[in-house]
């Protein structure tokens, strides 16, 4: 295989990355048995969620939140539509003293998705847990925690990080593809470091 092959196949590698679902999903992971941003409310009953802060419009939470202070948004889908009919209560409190610092008393969210606005977020750093709880019609209860941290920090950005490495070894493929001048010093590069072994 020659050196252009090489370069090529390398290019079509990293471009099938950039375009694969499965590591982009919910931070590589796929599927409701790898989703680490969800509550089981019955063994394969789950409600989904994800997190947004004002700071990052772009970006989605789920364990931790970098800003303290900063307007908070935690979006919660049903995955079965059974517990559309249920009344819902959520509550967020701040661990281990369990302080509350949000609290909707139950209703019904018939379109199976619930947005929780906390405008100034959560006051200081540290764990936080949410509390989810279902009421049945027979009076039966259903009951699902899940911790976060607040205050971590602005997240690390390596999956954009990543997507400009891709398009500038994009671009680099075509120009070693289109200037005859930078592919022979490509060529005689590879030759030379091949030569050495």
């Amino acid at each position: 295989m020659n050196n252009k092959q090489n370069l090529r196949n390398i290019f079509l590698g990293l471009l099938g990355l950039l375009f694969s679902s499965v590591l982009w999903a919910h931070g590589g992971a796929a599927g409701t048995d790898t989703d680490q941003c969800k509550f089981e409310l019955e063994p394969n009953h789950w409600i989904h969620y994800t997190a947004y802060q004002k700071n990052y419009p772009g970006d989605e939470f789920c364990g931790s939140l970098p800003d303290l202070n900063s307007m908070t948004q935690l979006v919660f889908d049903y995955q079965d539509v059974r517990y559309r009919n249920m009344a819902v209560e959520f509550e967020v409190t701040k661990e281990p003293e369990g302080t509350r610092v949000f609290f909707q008393k139950a209703k019904k969210h018939k379109q199976g998705t619930v947005v929780l606005s906390l405008p100034n977020g959560v006051p200081d750093a540290g764990k936080y847990l949410i509390h989810i709880t279902l009421l049945k019609g027979d009076g039966g209860r259903l009951d699902a925690h899940m911790a976060f941290r607040a205050g971590t920090g602005a997240p690390a950005s390596t999956g954009s990080m990543f997507i400009y490495l891709l398009i500038a070894l994009a671009g680099l493929y075509v120009l070693y593809l289109s200037n005859e001048g930078f592919k022979n010093k490509v060529d005689s590069y590879v030759k030379g470091s091949t030569s050495l072994k």
